[in-house]
């Protein structure tokens, strides 16, 4: 973790790990194989194969929605501020001072 540079790229891989978890586990939870899920997005055993392991294959938001599609799920695409990041803190204190602002549920 001290060398320049594997930090990030560790972290990297991270995601990528988190995202094949998420491609096996949805396709094992619709009880399907590579060849059911390949045929239902029109391609091939081996093109669902490089997208289910981690390597130099990123992978397009179509491609995703299309296994999303073939295992019963959707794509979910969120960007999360980065902590630490100045728009996170910036966000972070327009959150809080709204939260102050907004009027209290009073019960009657």
């Amino acid at each position: 973790m001290k060398r320049k540079g594997f930090a990030d790229a560790y972290a990297e891989s991270a995601k990528e790990y988190e995202l094949v978890r998420e491609l096996l586990a949805a396709r094992a939870k619709a009880g399907l194989t590579q060849e059911q899920v390949a045929e239902s997005m029109g391609t091939t055993k081996s093109a669902v194969s490089r997208l289910e392991a981690v390597g130099k294959h990123s992978p397009s938001v179509s491609t995703l929605s299309k296994y999303a599609t073939a295992v019963g799920c959707e794509v979910e695409i969120r960007l999360v501020p980065a902590s630490g990041h100045p728009s996170f803190d910036a966000a972070r204190n327009a959150d809080a001072a709204a939260a102050t602002k907004s009027p209290a549920a009073v019960p009657e």
